[in-house]
Parts: C-alpha cells; structure tokens; sequence
C-alpha cells in the first residue's frame, strides 16, 4: 500500500505541475500572433517574458521569508496557486497591447512560484529514497508543461486566444488533480515563523551555497535557451532549411518531450551515481551545445533538430538535482523555504540572461547569439565538483554524492 501511495502521491503531483505549468509560457509560444495584432517589438516580446520571471521571483521571495512551503498544507498551496495562475492568465484575452499584458503575465509569475517549490517539497515527504528520480519526474512534467503551449501553437492556424483558453483552462485543472495528495511519511511538523532561516542556510551552510552556484549557472542558461529556442530555429530555418518544418511542434518536442526524458532519466542516474556527477555531466553536455549552435543553424534540418532534441534533454537534466539537494542538505524544517529561495535567485539571474540574448541578436545576429550561455552551465560545474569535495556531500543520494 505504501508504494501505491507515494506513487499516486508522485502522479497527481506531476501532474498538476504539467497542467499549471503551461500558463507560464503561453504568452512566449504566441508572440509572432502578437506581433501583429499588438504591433509588438522584439523590445516588448522580451518583457512579455522578463515580466513572468519578476513575478516568480517576487513570489519566492515572498514564500520563502514567510516559510509558506514549509507551514501551509502544500496541497493547498499547490491548488490555490494553480487557480490564480489560470484566471490571471486567461486575463490576457482582455489586453490589447503590453499595458494591461503585462501586469497579467506578472501575475502569473508570481502564482507560478506557489506550485514549484511546494510540489519538489510534497514529494520529497513520500520519497526518502529514490528522490531524485521523483523529483525529476515533477521538474520533468514542469518542463512538459512548459513546451505545451508551443504543441497548441503546432496543432495549426489557431487564433491566438485559444492557446491563451486552453493553457487557462489546464492550470485551473491542475488545481482539481492535486486536491486529494496528502504529505508523506518523511513529512516533518510544521515549523514556526522564521523570516530569516532560508537566507540563513544558504549564507552558512558551506554546501548549500556550492549547490545554490551550481543551480544559479544551469539557471543562466535554461530560460534563456526556452524563451528563444524556437526564435532560433526558425532564422536557422530561414538560413538553410525554408519552410521545412513546422516550429511550434519542433520546440514542443525539445523543450517538453526530451526534458521530460532528460530529466527523469538523470534522476534514475544521480540516484545510483550521485547528484554532484550527474548534474556536472549535464551541464558540461549542455555547454557544448551552447558552443555548437554556430555550427548547427546552417546545418541540414536533421541535424539542426536532433542537436535540438539533445540540447533540450541536457539543459533540464541537472534542474531536478539541485532541488533535490536543497531537501537533503538543508534542515528539513525549513528545506521548502530554502528552495523557495534558491528559485528566487535562479529566477532573478534568468531576467538578465533572457534580455542579452535579443541584445546579442542586434549585436552579432541568431548564429552567434546563444554562445554567451555556455558561461553559466560551465562555471556551475566548479561549483557542482567542489562540492562533490566536501564531506557533507555524503548527504546527497544515499552517500553518492
């Protein structure tokens, strides 16, 4: 009964991580319908963004100096958020130009910040063992609902206000599916206020600041890589492959499909291998195809594509292990409110690394624009093999580091 449990436990949750998770980018996967209805700059798509990331940030903040992952049933957490990520969202239908789009998209950012860290947390009370790879089913379902609004986009010619309906609609039922999880067995008690303790950890506490510049280089590049995915294989397209291939099902694929895979299977990894090796791979393999991409977008379409596919699986592939990290390296009390916040920082270095891409786009144009990202996923491994180093490292993964 017990495995059938944490099983359910681990399924409704992701699942509710998918279906919430779809909003975040709906507004990114509908930009060229903006562009001409809104008259929209590549300036204004860039804040469409940007603003979405503020909001997150804000809202971990918020979540992590009041412990709300750590003192509120993360059930409801979970479902509340969900819900106000969905009417906010749906607001957009209403905008008719940045205005009012993007005070919306900050909310829903800030909804948003309400399902991550309380989902990796309620799954980490039914998973002692076997966490990484749980956890890189929730992170994996995140990054599958973050490449659904570019399959609605590649279903065909819909008006744009569908993706926006449906993407609406599916957070709100995310909501229903986690209602009924309850914490696990590994679950602690509730703690009390403490405004400072996440800050506290991550200051002090010698692994979590390694683990914490780990996340913050594969940060650098994963939302940066997600928002502008699909602007680079469509002028890599214009280059040398024209018309070939319909881009919202190509990025639907690298970003939804091979991180679900990414993901989980570096999960099953990290467990049996250690967290510090796994994540330290993927980024390194990430890299690489930061510094390809110059080679890749005038290459033929089938290897423009898979390079896609693998760059899509590598650049999630460590996500799930840095947050697993925090739930065994941080005092269990308060693991919630440290994650919350380590997102935070995450979250407020991707508004920098979105914004130099469109920069490096006018500078040096599409083929050159995305090698500024290897420098995060790089300087994250030194991180990751530090840390590996330390003899609180035999916390992570059962002592695998």
């Amino acid at each position: 009964m017990a495995n059938h449990e944490r099983r359910r436990a681990l399924v409704l949750v992701a699942l509710a991580a998918v279906l919430a998770n779809a909003s975040w980018f709906s507004a990114t996967a509908i930009v060229p319908a903006l562009e001409d209805d809104w008259h929209l700059t590549s300036t204004g798509a860039a804040w469409l963004v940007i603003v979405v990331q503020v909001g997150f940030v804000i809202g971990s903040v918020g979540g992590a100096v009041l412990n709300l992952p750590d003192r509120l049933q993360a059930r409801w957490l979970i479902a509340g958020s969900a819900v106000v990520a969905g009417v906010s969202n749906v607001g957009l239908l209403m905008a008719h130009g940045l205005a009012l789009a993007l005070p919306i998209r900050f909310l829903v950012g800030v909804a948003l910040a309400g399902v991550y860290a309380p989902a990796v947390r309620l799954v980490a009370t039914h998973f002692e063992r076997g966490r990484g790879v749980a956890t890189g089913v929730v992170v994996g379902a995140l990054t599958l609902g973050s490449g659904t609004p570019h399959l609605v986009r590649g279903l065909g010619h819909i008006p744009w206000q569908s993706t926006i309906g449906v993407t609406s609609g599916l957070a709100v039922l995310g909501a229903v599916s986690v209602w009924t999880v309850r914490p696990g067995p590994v679950a602690v008690p509730t703690p009390p206020l403490d405004v400072g303790a996440a800050a506290r950890a991550l200051a002090r506490e010698q692994p979590l600041p390694l683990a914490t510049m780990g996340y913050l280089g594969h940060m650098w590049e994963l939302y940066a890589l997600w928002s502008w995915l699909s602007a680079f294989f469509v002028a890599a397209q214009v280059h040398s492959n024209p018309g070939s291939l319909e881009t919202g099902t190509v990025t639907f694929l690298a970003i939804g499909v091979a991180g679900l895979l990414g993901a989980v299977v570096a999960g099953r990894l990290a467990d049996r291998l250690g967290r510090t090796a796994i994540t330290s791979a993927a980024m390194l393999l990430s890299a690489a195809c930061c510094l390809v991409s110059p080679l890749i977008y005038g290459a033929a379409l089938p290897i423009l594509v898979a390079t896609m596919l693998v760059w899509g699986a590598a650049v999630i592939a460590d996500s799930a292990q840095f947050s697993a990290a925090v739930t065994e390296l941080a005092e269990p009390r308060y693991a919630g409110s440290v994650l919350a916040l380590q997102l935070a920082l995450g979250f407020t270095l991707t508004i920098v690394s979105i914004r130099l891409v469109p920069v490096a786009v006018d500078v040096v144009g599409w083929r050159y624009a995305l090698l500024p990202l290897a420098i995060g996923p790089l300087l994250g491994t030194v991180a990751m093999l530090r840390l590996r180093r330390l003899p609180a490292a035999l916390a992570l993964a059962d002592g695998r580091r």
